[in-house]
C-alpha cells in the first residue's frame, strides 16, 4: 500500500460516508444507477463490501484461508438482507463496516501486508492492494448512489490509476480494445490502437468502468464488462 493509495481510500470513504448519511429515508428507497438496485442496495453493498476485505485481511494476519464471500450467491442475499433493513440501521451499519475495515487496516502487521490473498475474482493478489480495491469501490459505487457524487469528482490521480487498473483486467482477459485513448486533462495516453478516443480522464474512467461515453470524443466502443 502506497501513501497516495491510502489517501485516495481514506478521501473516498469521507465524501461517500457523508453523502449516505445525508440520504433521507425516501432516498434510501429510491433508485439507485445499477439496474434493479436502490440506494439502500448500494449502501449495503459498500458495506458487505467492506467486511469482505477484512476478510482479506484476516486471511493475510492468520494466514488462515478467508475468502471475500463464501460465494456470489451468498454475497448477493446479503446484499439483499442489509438493503431490507430499516434506512437508520443501514446508515449505522455501513459507518460500522467501515471502521471495521478501517481497524483491520490500522492494525494489520507489517509483514501480513506481502501474504498472498485471492480478490473477489479469484485472482492472487497481495494483501497490500485492498486499499486500493475499497478505493475503488467507493468511488465507483458512490457515483452510483445518485446523491451528488460524480465521476467528475474523482481525484485526477486516482481516475488515471483507476483506467490503468481497469485496461491491465481486460488485457489480462484477452480484451484488449482498439484504441488509443488520450486524457485531456491529463498528460497521459493508453493503447495503439486504430480509434482515437479522447476527453477528460474522469470520463475515460465512466466509459470503462459504467460504459457511459458522455464527455468523450471519437468513435466510442462499448467497453467489456469490467467486473
Amino acid at each position: 500500500m502506497t501513501d497516495q493509495q491510502r489517501q485516495w481510500w481514506t478521501d473516498g470513504e469521507e465524501v461517500v460516508g457523508r453523502a449516505v448519511q445525508a440520504l433521507t429515508d425516501e432516498e434510501l428507497a429510491a433508485a439507485a444507477a445499477p439496474p434493479g438496485w436502490s440506494r439502500a442496495h448500494v449502501v449495503a453493498h459498500l458495506s458487505r463490501n467492506a467486511d469482505a476485505l477484512v476478510n482479506l485481511l484476516t486471511w493475510a494476519r492468520t494466514g488462515v484461508e478467508t475468502p471475500m464471500y463464501p460465494s456470489r450467491a451468498v454475497r448477493d442475499a446479503d446484499i439483499d438482507a442489509t438493503a431490507a433493513r430499516p434506512p437508520a440501521e443501514i446508515r449505522a451499519d455501513h459507518a460500522a463496516a467501515r471502521e471495521r475495515l478501517a481497524r483491520a487496516i490500522a492494525e494489520l502487521p507489517d509483514e501480513a501486508w506481502s501474504a498472498q490473498v485471492r480478490n473477489g475474482q479469484g485472482v492472487p493478489v497481495q494483501a497490500s492492494v485492498v486499499p486500493f480495491m475499497r478505493a475503488k469501490e467507493v468511488w465507483a459505487h458512490g457515483t452510483d448512489l445518485r446523491a451528488g457524487l460524480s465521476f467528475a469528482d474523482l481525484p485526477a490521480d486516482f481516475a488515471s490509476a483507476l483506467v490503468d487498473d481497469v485496461l491491465g483486467l481486460f488485457a489480462s482477459r484477452d480484451q484488449v480494445l482498439d484504441v488509443t485513448v488520450v486524457a485531456t486533462d491529463v498528460d497521459r495516453t493508453w493503447g495503439s490502437g486504430g480509434t482515437r478516443v479522447e476527453g477528460p480522464v474522469s470520463a475515460i474512467a465512466a466509459w470503462l468502468t459504467r460504459s457511459d461515453a458522455a464527455g468523450l470524443q471519437g468513435d466510442v466502443p462499448p467497453p467489456p464488462a469490467w467486473l
